[in-house]
């Protein structure tokens, strides 16, 4: 098949699950023989894609946020808006606030779920005239419920089945101001009226956005999310020296501060001194503030030697830090609809020791190589990092079982299948 997928990119400054999982889709889809475009939205993708440089991002970031703000750039040459879209520009947008926050971006998300009625339509008009003229697609696949507008005008112009995958979309709108938000919901829901399938990377998300955007049920399949376990070195985490593992983006609403306070609570009782804790994610300008005071209580607490802030976190970075950490524990707030790092930690033989919120309990339950906590405070994170580091018995089981975890259940080649199934049974409506 022939398919297109529109991109969302973070600019590479912290690690992004979403970009991740397109990316790994789209590399497995490829290797099964399938033609598959990556059209980036915002900002580039991951800096290891390299399969890009010829393709333009599309709704540059720092462009968009002018146009919206500002009438006056919506009348702006095509030599400014390439300046704006230049990679200096957008490697600095990436690393700033609002290029990755929901708050204060209300009107914008408003204007974009707008499609041809937003103040974005003429960068709208430029992605379907582009994919017309560049790409000959059986199928497009957007990669959020937020991009929604964009459905309409791109089904008009080529007449193809679109499909939406559904992940974490409720993370970004419920922080938004609360005039906003139910608007948002309603222009989502209005919207989905026109994709012809929505993918869910869980079912618990599934259930989730089913009831938000008030989707028919036989519009929305659960497809998890999948890694490669070749890609992945496993060691059995019973094998190495204890040393507990973060890796997301390094803000409040990932949980580092409960992690790093259970660590500390931990490293007061006897016998955990050999103990690190391994922290990789990256992070953006609206986390700088944050990042700070949570070092300023590690070296408060004499802990500086004992946490390792692990710079690289794409590609080989992200394997050396699975070689150095015995599990991972990324207590989010509010949960996730799945949490790909889940993935590749334990393909890499790191069980995760996760709170009981969101998917995660879904996750665990299906892989086996981990364990779930409630509640989710430092004093039972605390608890259950003695229980793993104590029984190097219990360690060496979720180890093992981690990783044939994702190879039974998590097999990215196998999602991909399902997801094929999906592509040709929406496609069948169109021939």
């Amino acid at each position: 098949m022939n398919i297109v997928q529109i991109i969302p990119g973070s600019g590479g400054t912290f690690y992004c699950g979403n970009c991740l999982r397109d990316s790994k889709f789209v590399d497995t889809l490829r290797r099964q023989g399938h033609q598959v475009v990556k059209i980036p939205m915002y900002l580039p993708l991951f800096a290891d894609e390299h399969d890009i440089t010829d393709i333009p991002v599309f709704y540059g970031a720092i462009s968009i946020y002018l146009k919206q703000l500002y009438p006056v750039f919506r009348k702006a040459p095509k030599w400014f808006d390439n300046f704006l879209n230049s990679k200096p520009l957008m490697k600095f947008a990436a690393s700033m606030a609002g290029s990755t926050n929901a708050k204060g971006l209300e009107e914008m998300t408003v204007s974009m779920l707008l499609g041809e009625d937003g103040k974005q339509k003429e960068e709208l008009g430029r992605m379907a005239d582009w994919i017309e003229e560049h790409c000959k697609p059986d199928v497009i696949h957007i990669s959020n419920a937020l991009l929604l507008g964009l459905v309409k005008r791109i089904k008009e112009k080529l007449n193809v089945p679109v499909v939406c995958s559904l992940q974490d979309e409720d993370v970004w709108v419920d922080v938004m101001h609360e005039n906003f938000r139910k608007h948002i919901w309603d222009l989502m829901h209005d919207n989905a009226s026109e994709v012809d399938a929505f993918i869910a990377v869980s079912n618990y998300f599934g259930d989730v956005m089913k009831k938000r955007m008030r989707i028919p049920e036989e519009k929305i399949h659960a497809i998890h999310l999948g890694v490669d376990p070749k890609d992945y070195t496993y060691q059995n985490s019973s094998e190495k020296k204890r040393a507990i593992g973060f890796i997301s983006r390094m803000c409040y609403e990932n949980g580092l501060d409960i992690a790093v306070d259970a660590f500390m609570l931990l490293k007061q009782k006897p016998g955990f001194d050999d103990v690190q804790l391994v922290v990789t994610g990256g992070s953006t300008g609206a986390d700088t503030k944050y990042i700070k005071g949570i070092k300023s209580c590690i070296r408060k607490a004499g802990l500086e030697q004992q946490v390792d802030f692990h710079e690289s976190f794409e590609e080989e970075g992200r394997h050396e830090f699975f070689r150095k950490v015995s599990f991972i524990s990324v207590p989010v707030r509010n949960g996730e609809a799945f949490g790909i790092y889940l993935l590749e930690s334990m393909a890499s033989g790191v069980p995760v020791a996760q709170p009981a919120l969101g998917a995660f309990p879904e996750i665990v339950n299906l892989s086996q190589g981990g364990e779930i906590y409630s509640p989710n405070t430092p004093g039972q994170l605390a608890k259950t990092f003695e229980g793993l580091l104590s029984n190097r018995a219990l360690l060496k089981e979720l180890s093992r079982k981690a990783r044939k975890g994702v190879e039974e259940e998590f097999d990215i080649d196998k999602h991909t299948g399902e997801m094929i199934q999906v592509y040709k049974a929406v496609s069948e409506k169109y021939v």
